[in-house]
Formats: structure tokens, sequence, C-alpha cells
């Protein structure tokens, strides 16, 4: 239970990453606040799931990349569990495109969704942290940022400007006992995944797809670590090898 007293926003915490981010944390001893836009019935099995661990848990639906939405959510998680020590953001689209077929409208779409509610979120997240000299930033990216990825330039564009908010705020937040990390997957087995016709488990040295629970002990570290900050922990099965 290391992660006791401890309360955790998630955002895009119904399905995929977001779920098994949210229930692992749950195991360590965390209360949960399960963020969605539109799979209401699975953030509620999400919901369930944390609660039989004995732990507190709240669903709240927003579109993290509108700045109301964001303002309503943190608010509505405020009131239920508490203001959020550890902020995951999750939330995220990927969809595979041909250069030549990327519009203007896609590449809003994606830095929004992907890129925007990562500022969003922790700017309407973070004075409590401060306040309380704790906090725990965990952002997702994916190897995208580092080597291209399947989907598109739109997409590795929008994962790349993760790592350079998160070391921003790292550097930023250093002395106020505020942690930002991000972890970089590639290939995790969901939905956003298996329904890409580009991403193979041949492209990746392990010979297989990731599993959900491979990411998510990862988070588990990063919000019980004070000393780990500014980095990006990759989970890719060796694709991308870093330094």
């Amino acid at each position: 239970m290391k992660l006791q007293n401890q309360i955790a926003l998630v955002t895009g915490g119904s399905r995929g990453l977001g779920a098994a981010i949210a229930i692992a944390l749950a195991e360590a001893g965390a209360d949960i606040a399960i963020n969605y836009q539109h799979a209401e019935a699975k953030a509620e099995d999400v919901k369930t799931a944390i609660e039989k661990l004995g732990r507190r848990a709240v669903t709240v639906r927003a579109d993290v990349a509108n700045s109301s939405d964001v303002h309503t959510m943190a608010t509505a998680v405020e009131r239920s569990l508490g203001a959020p020590t550890i902020l995951v953001n999750n939330a995220g689209i990927a969809r595979a495109q041909k250069i030549e077929d990327i519009r203007e409208n896609d590449w809003d779409e994606i830095l929004s969704v992907n890129l925007k509610s990562v500022f969003l979120v922790t700017q309407r997240i973070l004075p409590a942290m401060r306040a309380a000299r704790f906090g725990r930033l965990i952002n997702l990216t994916s190897v995208a940022a580092q080597l291209g990825g399947v989907v598109g330039p739109h997409y590795a564009a929008s994962k790349a400007g993760i790592i350079g908010i998160t070391h921003s705020y790292a550097a930023l937040l250093v002395k106020e006992g505020i942690t930002a990390n991000a972890i970089s997957p590639a290939l995790i087995a969901t939905d956003m995944v298996t329904t890409n016709l580009n991403a193979k488990p041949e492209r990746i040295p392990v010979g297989r797809f990731g599993e959900p629970d491979e990411v998510a002990s990862v988070a588990v570290m990063l919000a019980s670590n004070a000393y780990i900050t500014g980095q990006t922990i990759n989970v890719n099965g060796g694709w991308y090898m870093s330094s």
C-alpha cells in the first residue's frame, strides 16, 4: 500500500492503458478518479474493480482538450475525493494516415487531444500540488516521439511535445516536491494498437505486443518514487534503446 492516502486522476482511464494504470494505482493504495469522454460503461467497470480493492473511486466525464470541461472535472474530483496528488495524463487518440491524407483539421485534432490536454489538465491540478509541496506528474508519450512510429507525423509531433512539456515541468518544479516523468510505450495490446494494420508484433525485438500491466507497473513506480524526475521511461520491447 505504498500509495495509501494518495489521490490519482487518470485521464482516459476507462479502457486500455488508462484502465490498467488506474487499477494498478488502486492496488498500490491510491484512491482514483477515472476520466472518460464517451465510454461511460467501461469507466463504471473500472470504478467497480477499484472499489472491490477497497479503494474509493469516482468517474468523471470530460473532454480534456476543453478548458471548461477540465475545470468542471477537477472541481468534481476535489469535492468527491480531494485534490489529486498524482496526475496521469493518458488521454489520447491515434488515427493512422498517409502523409498526403493529413489535413489541417487532422493535425489540430491530434495536437489538441494529445498535447493541449496535458497542458490544460496539469495547469488546473498543479496549484494544489504546489501548495502541498507534493505531486507526481506522469505523462504518456509514445515511441513515435523517438522513431516516428506507425501512425503519422501529426501523432509523432504530439507525442514529442509531451516529452518536451514533461522536461519543462520537471525542471521548474524540482524544488517543490513535484516530479514529472513520461512513459513511452510501443505497441501495447490495446484497441488503439490492435486496430492499426501497420502495428505488427514483428516490429518489436521481443517479438510480441506489450501488455497494459507492463506499462501500469511503471506508473506505480514513478508515483511512489521521489528521486526520479525529468525522465522518459521506455516500455517498448527493445524497439527504441535509449542511452
